[in-house]
């Protein structure tokens, strides 16, 4: 894909504040995010089953308004563990990279007794801090609203403008937070008119990794020689995946080998 595709396909996330209500909003149409969601799969030979396909799309747009909401320097991971359907949901992103990606496991998964969701936010003071909250929601906006709930202590709604545009509110200190509660999907597609609204700024983001080979071959170094010879099984190449987008990249055993040697 070229470099003006990769930029027409950028997601812009405008934040406003409500004044009278201080409360602030995301909105963002995901659509052109969905595109390069698809292409990577695509790409890589991946198919998903619809209803977890359509989490890992609720995911990644969710994580994009709540990062256009947060700090520029704040870095978010999620990971949601589903027992039905059985699946683990992985999304990650920064505003500094204009990125998000994610995938969805749904082989070896663990079965539990919970569904649970992890989140991990890291930025430039404090370090990598670390959430755990379990959940009965069915609709990934609604167990995002949960976690914000049971973990921050703070009000989030999440809303369906249309199919592919999101908006989130989040409470800022003195917030209406009863008006928040009480919101439904068609008072939100009259914002513009019922309240008033400020536009503080824009971000922007696209599907994307950024990994290639160089990046995940560390990820090989505590192989020893028996088990490499193993997962190779007499074949000179063998695919290993991205943990975090599930690209497939071929490796073959002199590459790696080289690799381990100089490492």
């Amino acid at each position: 894909m070229s470099e003006e595709a990769v930029e027409d396909t950028k997601v812009e996330v405008r934040s406003y504040f409500v004044r009278d209500r201080n409360a602030l909003a995301t909105r963002a149409d995901i659509g052109p995010l969905y595109v390069d969601h698809y292409l990577h799969l695509m790409q890589h030979g991946m198919r998903l089953e619809p209803n977890v396909d359509q989490l890992l799309k609720d995911a990644l747009g969710a994580l994009t308004l709540h990062l256009a909401s947060r700090p520029w320097e704040e870095d978010a991971a999620w990971t949601v563990n589903f027992q039905e359907p059985l699946c683990n949901l992985f999304v990650t992103g920064n505003s500094r990279s204009e990125s998000v990606t994610g995938r969805a496991f749904t082989k070896d998964v663990r079965v539990g007794t919970a569904n649970r969701f992890i989140a991990q936010v890291r930025d430039d003071h404090s370090g990598v801090r670390q959430s755990i909250v379990e959940f009965q929601e069915a609709d990934f906006f609604r167990i995002v609203e949960h976690f914000f709930d049971q973990s921050d202590q703070r009000l989030a709604r999440l809303f369906r403008y249309n199919e592919e545009t999101f908006v989130m509110i989040t409470a800022q200190p003195d917030c209406d937070e009863e008006w928040l509660n009480q919101l439904t999907e068609e008072d939100v597609r009259a914002l513009d008119q019922t309240e008033t609204l400020s536009l503080l700024e824009s971000r922007f983001y696209r599907f994307g990794c950024g990994c290639d080979l160089d990046r995940i071959l560390p990820t090989m170094a505590s192989l020893t020689p028996a088990l490499i010879d193993e997962l190779y099984e007499g074949s000179d190449t063998i695919p290993i995946q991205c943990p975090r987008c599930g690209a497939r990249f071929p490796l073959t055993r002199k590459t790696l080998k080289d690799y381990l040697a100089n490492r």
